[in-house]
């Protein structure tokens, strides 16, 4: 149960990112839904694989090489899934960072009251 929750609220804060950046448009929920879903999936099994390899070049820049990878994967993602569209790499590097905030925020308000 809550693993649906947390795909939901991720889903949410997918939908609010447009609203934020303009260069990135959803444009329905259920692409929104199908978006987080495989967004969680990138993030389970292709990002710590492309973390390890990128190790190096992540230590040399202070770890700010894991905005690019998180930006790469909001990319790919956007590049899979019709009808969540993302304007470049740039858009795709701040996109991430917005999603990943709002979905903090609404994980910790939404979750946090349900302890």
């Amino acid at each position: 149960m809550m693993l649906l929750i947390v795909w939901l609220i991720n889903a949410v804060a997918l939908l609010a990112v447009p609203y934020l950046l303009n260069s990135v448009q959803v444009d329905s929920f259920g692409a929104a839904l199908i978006a987080a879903l495989i967004l969680g999936f990138v993030n389970t099994i292709v990002r710590p694989i492309l973390v390890v390899l990128t190790l190096p070049v992540t230590f040399l820049t202070l770890g700010l090489f894991i905005f690019v990878i998180n930006g790469l994967m909001f990319w790919v993602v956007a590049q899979l899934v019709s009808g969540f569209h993302v304007g470049g790499f740039w858009s795709a590097v701040f996109g991430a960072l917005l999603y990943s905030i709002v979905s903090w925020a609404l994980s910790t308000l939404l979750l946090s009251a349900k302890k």
